[in-house]
């Protein structure tokens, strides 16, 4: 079962929520929300969101200008319409309009950002937090003039799904080995378009998006977060092993967990790596609540 609610979020902008399960009827954990990295969309959580609903709430939302979610109107300032501030705020509505306070949120890439500035700005709404290979540090221009880069190489129209698979998975040149989980990442967020197969959202959006964070350091709201946190990484990610133990140290209740043979999709790359990564640091959750 898949059911859409639709929530209202910052500046109007409505926003697709996604429930993949019923919910139990006396759920043993807390609530979940899950947030995708730049360029995802709350469909990439299904593997994950089937486990995990076994037992709790799991809502997978999809961000503004992402999936089915509405992109800011064209006469907004884009900058504002998609910098931090709304990102989080929409996060928040999703937690107060579903109920789901206290929420555990788990978040991958940007998604993990916005999860540990909400934990940090909300700490009430929030019961504790996983970050999914999220770097704490910023950066900077080139590493936005970088992405500028690869998105004028990619070929679109895609004649084909499995077309873009390919490419994002071996042809693409940012791609140093087969990466299959990179391919079938990129894979679902295409559509069927008159000439063929696009991406759901606009590229000059998410440039945009990652500007208002890519250049700032985010240690200070890191340090801020008080409920209990897993840094997850991959060893082939793209947050280093001395980077994420020192996000754990910063952390008042931070601990670690690194996972081999993946990249920085590792919930696609290996899923059932990522679960036994995930699933003692949730029930100890459990065991901690009053």
């Amino acid at each position: 079962m898949v059911q859409r609610i639709d929530v209202t979020g910052a500046d109007g902008v409505r926003l697709a929520a996604w429930e993949f399960r019923e919910p139990p009827a006396e759920p043993r954990h807390p609530p979940v929300l899950l947030l995708h990295g730049l360029m995802g969309r709350a469909l990439h959580w299904a593997g994950t969101a089937r486990w995990l609903g076994e037992d709790r709430r799991v809502v997978a939302l999809d961000q503004r200008g992402h999936g089915q979610s509405e992109w800011p109107p064209a006469d907004a300032d884009l900058r504002g319409a998609l910098g931090r501030e709304a990102f989080v705020a929409d996060a928040e509505a999703v937690i107060e309009r579903l109920g789901l306070a206290p929420v555990v949120l788990i978040g991958h890439s940007m998604g993990a950002l916005t999860a540990w500035q909400l934990a940090a700005r909300r700490p009430e709404l929030v019961q504790a937090v996983v970050i999914c290979d999220m770097r704490a540090s910023a950066l900077g221009e080139a590493s936005q003039q970088e992405w500028e880069e690869w998105f004028r190489r990619w070929p679109l129209p895609f004649p084909t799904q499995d077309a873009a698979r390919r490419w994002f998975g071996e042809d693409d040149p940012r791609v140093e080995r087969p990466d299959p989980g990179r391919g079938a990442f990129f894979a679902e967020v295409m559509h069927r378009a008159p000439d063929g197969w696009r991406p759901l959202f606009s590229r000059h959006q998410m440039l945009t998006a990652r500007a208002t964070w890519v250049h700032d350091a985010h240690w200070e709201e890191l340090a801020q977060v008080r409920c209990p946190t897993l840094v997850v990484r991959g060893l082939d990610g793209e947050l280093g092993r001395a980077e994420a133990q020192e996000m754990v140290r910063v952390l008042p209740a931070g601990r670690y967990a690194e996972i081999p043979d993946a990249g920085h999709y590792l919930h696609y790359d290996q899923p059932a790596a990522w679960r036994a990564a995930l699933e003692p640091f949730l029930d100890s959750v459990t065991a901690a609540a009053p």
